[in-house]
């Protein structure tokens, strides 16, 4: 028997590797910018997206052939790619700018070192090689004084988070400055329970946080009704309360890069309600930048339209025009004028465009006031997808699915009459309602984590988009198990819906999952129509299989009239009359509902599908143009090979 290698020995081959690829991934980086390079001289667009594409094709084959997983070599260099993306944004905007390219900079940010808006200013000089020299304020006043006065060069200010929304404070001190926005960066924040000697969550009896923290982390403080909250002006306060403490008694919310740098330990990670979040910060100087044609670019607006009837709407439809889109739209009310408020727009347009030029000159004769706050390069990069034979979907930045003048409003919801446009409903990095068809998998939640997580892994590599949870019963599942499942799906990337027949199991799955599937039997169910038609995640409305497709229909125009309108629709089998035992799948009522109905639908074989015919069927469905497929795991266990199919399916 061959003896294994020495632990020590392994350790040192994976450090020496470690480097290895640390200079590699450095030298990349470098190589990078002599591409920014020939971009500035050629004046090319940043991206080119037709390259990307066949460098991930290329790079998931040759990953193949060294036993690498698709989804892992996709994800690394969707990074690498973002990185390399940002930093030929940086440098050309520095070279267009070169006032700004400072070997030093003060930086004004809010709190001390640690805070969250430390790390933005941190990582945002760190791209731009520049060194910070920081500023700790204590309000967002005084960070725009600091700027003003010239005792900074830049201020960092906190816009907006995906959990707590927007943040009021700030727009209001952007009405009374005469800084310009020159940039933006948005940092993942993951707040933790810092605390100090390693203390335990059984010890803490006081947490110091900022508002903001304590908002987005708001799910996981009410299941602690024993802590006592203290609120600080910062994150870095907050860690710096714990530090002057006497005990260990006390506690802070904040990230574990911040907590770092104060000797604090991460007793317990991601508070944060959401899973993804984020915060967006907006950079601040006294003058305002050029941003360099290539680059995509963002200019932030600010104006008052008076009161008057369709005043905001007719200065929207300017924009629309012009074909500018408008990415954010927020009103805060004008000090001194009851009633009456200030809209602040983000526009995914240059300013130095003639279209951006004109449409301005049209809202200044429409509003009673308009002001630039600034152009800046825009940061969000949105990673480049393979297509479907590549496990994963490719969505279609160019649709626009606008109603047309044509469109009959007093026709029923579900009607093309009503709306003639495909309704594409977009969840991950998926769209379903597009030329591609999606693919689930129905997976019945009795296995541990480990071997959920190890059949998930192996859902992705078959080439499946998305994951449809049933419980065996919602009552033996808590909330934390559902999120820890979800959780799960996420990392492979998918996305997940659970299964709800009753307002009971209703809250859970809304909390946990991407979408929520209403059972058949539940579809006359008018409270829980209603409870799925008043969310903003995505309905898969599964049919009755004693209802007509009228009542099908019925049933879906109440959840779009209650206001989502994120609605797909389920076949999954009707029962005849001669047999009612047996169901079959109703390709004439598939027909019937993809000819009158802009709805996406979906065909599940789970229930009117044998294994023996699931291949056949399965491409009967995709030849009627249905949108995706619902597979079970008994099925496929007892069917062909489930790639082979997968594979079809998305040609």
């Amino acid at each position: 028997m061959k003896k294994a290698p020495e632990l020590s020995q392994t350790r040192e081959q994976i450090t020496s590797l470690d480097k290895d690829l640390l200079a590699l991934l450095a030298k990349r980086r470098e190589l990078s910018l002599d591409v920014a390079r020939s971009k500035e001289v050629d004046v090319r667009p940043i991206r080119d997206t037709q390259r990307e594409k066949e460098l991930l094709e290329r790079l998931v084959q040759q990953g193949r052939e060294q036993g690498l997983d698709a989804h892992f070599v996709i994800s690394l260099y969707q990074s690498i790619i973002e990185d390399s993306v940002l930093n030929q944004q940086a440098f050309l905007h520095g070279r267009a700018n070169p006032e700004i390219q400072q070997q030093q900079s003060t930086i004004a940010y809010l709190g001390a070192r640690g805070s969250y808006s430390y790390l933005a200013a941190s990582r945002f000089c760190q791209r731009r090689q520049v060194e910070m020299i920081d500023l700790g304020c204590q309000s967002f006043d005084e960070i725009i004084s600091s700027v003003e006065l010239g005792h900074a060069d830049l201020g960092f200010l906190p816009i907006e988070n995906t959990s707590s929304g927007s943040i009021n404070e700030v727009y209001d001190v952007l009405q009374h400055t005469s800084l310009s926005i020159v940039g933006e960066t948005t940092i993942e924040v993951g707040h933790c329970l810092l605390t100090k000697n390693n203390a335990e969550l059984e010890q803490i009896k006081t947490v110091f946080a900022h508002p903001q923290p304590i908002s987005q982390c708001s799910q996981w403080l009410s299941q602690h009704p024993n802590l006592t909250l203290a609120y600080c002006s910062s994150s870095a306060e907050a860690m710096q309360q714990v530090i002057d403490a006497d005990d260990d008694s006390v506690a802070a919310i904040g990230s574990a890069e911040g907590g770092a740098l104060y000797q604090l330990s991460a007793t317990e990670k991601g508070l944060a309600n959401q899973k993804i979040n984020q915060s967006r910060f907006i950079v601040v100087a006294r003058k305002a930048v050029a941003v360099p044609s290539q680059l995509p670019a963002k200019t932030t607006l600010i104006m008052a339209t008076g009161q008057k009837p369709g005043a905001l709407v007719e200065a929207l439809l300017v924009l629309k025009a012009h074909n500018i889109n408008m990415s954010k739209l927020e009103s805060r009310p004008i000090p001194g004028t009851p009633w009456e408020e200030m809209f602040y727009l983000d526009v995914d347009e240059n300013l130095a465009n003639h279209d951006m030029q004109q449409a301005l000159k049209e809202l200044e004769r429409l509003t009673r006031f308009i002001k630039v706050l600034g152009c800046y390069p825009c940061e969000t990069v949105k990673p480049t997808q393979l297509n479907s034979s590549q496990l994963v979907i490719e969505p279609n930045s160019s649709k626009a699915p606008n109603k047309t003048a044509s469109d009959n409003l007093d026709a029923p919801k579900h009607s093309k009459l009503y709306r003639q446009e495909q309704t594409i409903i977009e969840t991950k990095q998926c769209a379903i309602g597009e030329k591609d068809l999606v693919a689930l998998q129905q997976m019945t939640l009795t296995d541990t984590d480990d071997l959920f997580a190890a059949k998930v892994k192996q859902v992705k590599e078959s080439g499946y988009q998305g994951v449809l949870l049933q419980a065996p019963s919602t009552d033996n599942l808590s909330p934390l198990n559902l999120k820890n499942y979800c959780h799960i799906v996420e990392q492979a990337g998918l996305f997940s819906a659970i299964e709800v027949d009753s307002v009971s199991s209703f809250d859970i799955a809304v909390k946990s999952a991407d979408m929520v599937y209403l059972a058949g039997k539940a579809m006359f169910d008018k409270e829980l129509l209603d409870a799925v038609g008043a969310i903003s995640k995505p309905v898969l409305l599964e049919r009755n299989t004693m209802a007509s497709t009228s009542d099908w229909l019925t049933a879906a125009d109440r959840v779009l009239t209650t206001g989502n309108q994120q609605l797909i629709l389920v076949e999954a089998g009707i029962r005849s009359f001669t047999n009612p035992e047996q169901l079959s799948l109703d390709l004439a009522g598939l027909i019937a509902i993809k000819h009158q109905c802009h709805l996406p639908v979906i065909v599940n074989t789970s229930y009117a599908v044998n294994s023996p015919l699931l291949h056949q069927q399965a491409i009967a469905v995709k030849q009627l143009q249905a949108n995706g497929l619902i597979l079970n795991e008994q099925q496929l266990a007892e069917a062909d090979d489930q790639h082979h199919l997968l594979h079809e399916l998305h040609q």
